[in-house]
């Protein structure tokens, strides 16, 4: 990616053009992620000075695809989260012969929007954890009755797991409501962290307009939760980071839902959700139910955890059809700073949840204490 100018959004577009035609394309595309009309249309000389977007650079791939270098003015964005979206990709997401690789935040851009408020060191605090990874369990299905979710919670938290999370599919007005499913699972939590060094955290899903996610929010935290679930795209990053900004305190672990393909998982997934204030995030890991390889799991990763213009690091959670059997693997290719999420594996256990909770906490610190051994 170019490196020009530290304080425009650099942005890498793959555009499935013809060689011949895509810098013609790459204007266009520039033009419709800023200004929106045609450069002959524009009079005034300071919007064609710093605002309208420019073509760096392009890149001719071996697959017939150009990697299209375009910087965009951080002016429109301000410190609106939706909006950097919005330049970013807004239109142009639109189409089908282009999408976006990479992404190189503004510095000023990314401590506007702040980060992680806890980021790793400050889930690792909560939990009382000061170096293995971490293991988090999901409360599923949707539909549960309130003793089912009890049970389940208990058995999560008495064997360890450090974060019991709703599923993300939970309403807030669906039976069990998001209150009550706090009445319910946080005393369960509450009991299993009696008198051990350890400390379970209940991460509730928040879901609905941005009133009902803030009241959600002061419920959860008048009750002693300490942490929640929500999905950025269905929430909106505008309302994510607001949430963030306003409750420092509290852990957001962030879901992947409608995140798709069209942004690379690598860029709104380690890098955007980072920078508007996710302390963990979730994706779907290789071997899984989902399609993501080796490498993209990797760049996620390390995109949560790399050098990001003095932001706080944030977990990778790789998820999505893993079981208690990989744990050592993915112990070996995410290291210490991660949380492991296994939900549906533990689950078909059924009669067997609390055993096997235990096995996959014990498997955890197994495959910690390996991996140390041999570092």
């Amino acid at each position: 990616m170019s490196t020009q100018d530290p304080d425009r959004l650099l942005v890498t577009y793959r555009l499935l053009t013809p060689s011949g035609a895509a810098a013609e394309r790459a204007q266009t595309l520039a033009l419709e992620q800023s200004i929106e009309m045609p450069l002959a249309a524009v009079a005034d000389a300071r919007v064609l000075q710093d605002v309208v977007a420019r073509v760096e650079s392009l890149d001719a791939q071996p697959d017939g695809s150009t990697l299209a270098h375009i910087s965009l003015s951080a002016e429109s964005i301000a410190d609106d989260a939706g909006q950097l979206l919005n330049m970013l990709f807004g239109n142009s997401s639109l189409h089908d012969d282009v999408s976006v690789v990479d992404v190189r935040v503004p510095a000023a851009l990314a401590r506007g929007f702040g980060g992680p408020a806890l980021g790793i060191e400050g889930v690792r605090r909560r939990v009382r954890v000061p170096a293995r990874p971490l293991a988090c369990a999901a409360l599923k299905p949707i539909g549960s009755t309130e003793p089912d979710l009890a049970c389940m919670t208990a058995a999560f938290a008495q064997a360890g797991v450090d974060i019991v999370k709703d599923d993300h599919g939970w309403a807030a007005r669906s039976r069990p409501s998001f209150e009550e499913r706090v009445r319910i699972c946080q005393p369960e939590v509450d009991r299993a962290n009696t008198g051990r060094s350890t400390c379970t955290l209940y991460a509730p899903s928040l879901s609905g307009d941005a009133q009902a996610m803030r009241e959600q929010l002061a419920f959860a935290h008048g009750h002693g939760v300490g942490a929640v679930l929500i999905a950025p795209m269905i929430a909106g990053v505008s309302n994510f980071n607001a949430l963030r900004r306003e409750w420092p305190q509290m852990v957001f672990i962030a879901h992947p839902a409608l995140a798709g393909h069209a942004i690379a998982p690598a860029v709104l997934l380690g890098t955007l959700f980072r920078v508007f204030g996710a302390d963990a995030v979730i994706f779907p890991n290789h071997g899984g139910r989902f399609s993501y390889s080796r490498a993209t799991c990797a760049a996620i990763a390390g995109n949560l955890r790399g050098a990001l213009h003095g932001l706080r690091p944030a977990l990778p959670v790789p998820a999505g059809g893993m079981s208690v059997e990989r744990v050592p693997e993915l112990v070996s290719e995410y290291g210490s700073d991660a949380m492991l999420l296994i939900g549906g594996s533990l689950l078909a256990a059924r009669e067997r949840l609390a055993e096997r909770s235990l096995e996959f906490t014990e498997a955890v610190a197994r495959a910690a204490a390996a991996s140390e051994a041999s570092a």
